[in-house]
């Protein structure tokens, strides 16, 4: 949720001083990407991911801070915006090299590990897209985590709307509707971020080719289609972000005002596009300023942090976010792809991060890049489709038409990502371990979603409650979590 704040008032010269900073910024940044000063090397990868906590029913715990304190010497864990979640940070490193599976044993080794702290505390920590066992009086202000960068962000979010928030999901057969005064309904979305730092000339190529498959990204890792006990889309965290961060009221959203959680409207050349964008279309809810003048500091041969528009950058919820970052004294750039869900099993989150940064390479790669084939609008239809329909999910393809997802991946986009995974020096071992996994997927149309669907459906046909359904199935969920074996391959659905 952004990099950590003093909780403060903001006067209109902080918003006038703020601004003028994002825009030398972003002149600095041009200048530094047409001098060649952002460094170009191996593809690196860095994995976040964010979990639940829960006790042995299901029910969640509001307790991170006490289970952080359990686990106080791996400090890659951190809080979240809900009090019930956690999140860890894993190391960037090189895909070659074993890079994948080193991050499969840190990810399992650092679970495993918080787990067992956590269980001392009375709480577990469980990989799910959205716990199904939330309520609405779960996600209320006082339950916002303690760290004031959360609760000043939720002023200036429902400050900058001027209305309360409004969630309403409508799915096939049922509906949420629910309004808010706090952005914590956000706190029910546990994802899984994938960073992929790239050579500065090839940023526009592999932007462009994550957001064509981000809606095969969502066809394929949905894993949250409950929420408050609705049954609804099959990946009901990408409409509950964007609904709960909007700083539209129906008047703005009337004038046609960009929402913050957004996909975007064109296809890009550069980092620099995005940036620029950001600061042209969105107001500041974070107006911090530091001392550092990036110009003085590029002229002294120094790194500048460009730390107003990184900041900027991180009140801006794209599902594929450009990051401009400093690291070892030299300054370079990511795609952070943000739209995969937590879970259901270490590998299957493995499996995720290299099918994307496979397939995204192998299409930036390609003489004929699909995004000259293929309009905008299409790429942000087969996410909404994706979002509502999930492995069943029919989206438009160049060459194929209408195909569903399972088809266009077998036939055409596993190739892909095994042919961008060679280029990125992936061994063959690994690149068979983790790409069989989303081909089982697509063989047997199982993933999160449809495992946690068929089990409840299962229950409920058993005579359970919905209640009763979604803590049962929720136990099984957590056994399974634990075996670690990926979801393609669960019983009880």
């Amino acid at each position: 949720m952004g990099a950590d704040v003093e909780a403060r008032e903001y006067s209109r010269e902080d918003r006038r001083r703020y601004r003028d900073k994002v825009n030398l910024d972003l002149q600095v940044l041009r200048r530094m990407l047409a001098d060649g000063a952002i460094v170009d090397a191996d593809t690196q990868a860095g994995l976040e991911v964010e979990f639940y906590l829960a006790d042995e029913a299901g029910e969640p715990v509001m307790g991170n801070e006490a289970v952080l304190r359990a686990i106080d010497d791996d400090e890659s864990f951190q809080t979240e915006l809900g009090q019930f979640n956690v999140e860890v940070n894993l190391p960037p490193q090189p895909l070659r090299q074993g890079g994948l599976r080193a991050f499969e044993e840190h990810a399992r080794e650092r679970l495993q590990h918080a787990d067992r702290r956590a269980r001392e505390v009375g709480a577990q920590l469980v990989m799910i897209g959205i716990l199904p066992t939330l309520r609405p009086e779960h996600v209320r202000a006082e339950r916002i985590s303690a760290n004031p960068r959360y609760s000043l962000l939720d002023a200036q979010i429902l400050g900058a709307r001027g209305e309360d928030l409004l969630i309403d999901i409508e799915g096939p057969t049922e509906r949420l509707q629910l309004e808010s005064d706090t952005i914590m309904p956000e706190a029910a979305c546990t994802s899984t971020q994938v960073h992929l730092q790239i050579d500065p000339a090839e940023f526009g190529a592999v932007w462009n080719a994550a957001q064509a498959v981000t809606g095969v990204q969502v066809a394929l890792g949905a894993n949250a289609p409950f929420l408050f006990g609705r049954r609804l889309m099959a990946e009901n965290r990408i409409p509950l972000f964007t609904q709960s961060t909007d700083t539209r009221g129906e008047d703005l959203k009337a004038q046609g005002v960009r929402p913050r959680v957004w996909f975007g409207e064109r296809w890009v050349d550069s980092i620099f596009d995005l940036f620029e964008e950001n600061a042209r279309y969105y107001s500041a809810l974070l107006p911090e300023c530091t001392e550092e003048d990036p110009e003085a500091e590029l002229a002294a041969g120094r790194v500048p942090r460009l730390a107003e528009l990184s900041l900027h950058n991180g009140t801006i919820y794209r599902w594929n976010r450009p990051i401009y970052d400093v690291s070892g004294g030299s300054a370079h750039i990511r795609v952070e792809n943000r739209v995969l869900p937590a879970g259901p099993t270490v590998v299957d989150t493995i499996a995720n991060a290299a099918f994307f940064a496979g397939v995204v390479r192998g299409l930036a790669d390609e003489p004929r890049p699909v995004w000259r084939e293929m309009s905008f609008l299409a790429a942000r239809d087969n996410l909404d489709t994706a979002v509502r329909d999930g492995m069943s999910a029919v989206v438009y393809w160049p060459g194929a038409g209408q195909v569903r997802v399972a088809e266009l991946v077998l036939r055409r986009l596993l190739p892909v990502a095994r042919a961008g995974l060679v280029s990125q020096g992936v061994s063959e071992a690994e690149i068979d371990r983790y790409l069989s996994v989303i081909e089982q997927r697509c063989l047997l149309g199982r993933n999160g979603a449809t495992w946690q669907t068929a089990n409840v459906a299962a229950r409920e046909a058993r005579g359970e409650s919905r209640e009763q359904a979604l803590s049962g199935m929720l136990v099984d969920y957590i056994e399974q979590m634990h075996v670690g074996d990926p979801v393609h391959a669960w019983e009880g659905s």
